[in-house]
Formats: C-alpha cells, structure tokens, sequence
C-alpha cells in the first residue's frame, strides 16, 4: 500500500465536517444549567425577601414592647417615690414609726420605744 492510499483510508475514517447533533446535547446542557441557576438566584431572593420583612416586624414589636416596657417602668418608680409612699401608708392609716427600738440577744432593750401619735379620742392620727 503506498502511502496516498493509506492517507485516503485513514481519513475516511474520520468524519467529514462537525455534525450539528453532536452541538446538541452540549447546548441543552448549557441551557439547562443557566436555567436552574436562574431559578437558585430567584428562589434565593424570595427567601432573602421573606426574612426581611420577618426582621422589619420583629424589629417593630422590639420597639413596642421597650415602650410598654418605659411605661411600667415609670408608673413603678412613681409608686415608690417617698412622697407616694408615705401619701398612700396614711390612706391606709399608717403613721410614722418614730425612733427605732432593738432588742439584744438578751432580752435588753436598746433605744427608747415612742408611742405613735394619737388623737383626743385615743386613735391614732393619721
């Protein structure tokens, strides 16, 4: 066999030019991928999209409640304030203590006890 046979044998054993169908499958697979990476980049963008506004809401009930929390805190502190204390222990008909009194281990009595305040009619006064 020369050789410009053997050349003609061998390249009818290689194809004659590129074949559209065998683009095919690779482009489809290109598609494919950029499709689905679009659908990932959307679905993606919606879940982004629903903790947004999960985090706007919370953040909103956060400010709500720190404000119901400011209210309760300023009408405790107006409770214990001393002047509503003591306004509120004489509607109750409390009366100042006076001096303090101790008792030792003991049994002695350290300080003097004061009798609370009394009106006429032998009731304490208010």
């Amino acid at each position: 066999m020369t050789a410009q046979q053997r050349i003609a044998r061998l390249a009818r054993l290689l194809p004659a030019g590129r074949s559209p169908a065998a683009r095919a499958p690779f482009v489809l697979l290109v598609v494919l991928l950029l499709g689905s990476g679009l659908l990932a980049l959307l679905l993606l963008n919606a879940s982004l999209n629903k903790g947004s506004f999960q985090l706007s809401k919370l953040e909103k009930e956060t400010e709500e409640l720190t404000d119901q929390q400011q209210a309760l805190q300023q009408e405790v502190d107006g409770y214990s304030a001393p002047g509503q204390l003591a306004e509120r222990a004489r509607e109750q008909g409390l009366v100042p203590g006076g001096n303090p009194v101790f008792l030792g281990p003991d049994g002695t009595v350290r300080g003097k006890p004061d009798s609370a305040p009394t009106d006429g009619a032998g009731q304490v006064d208010p």
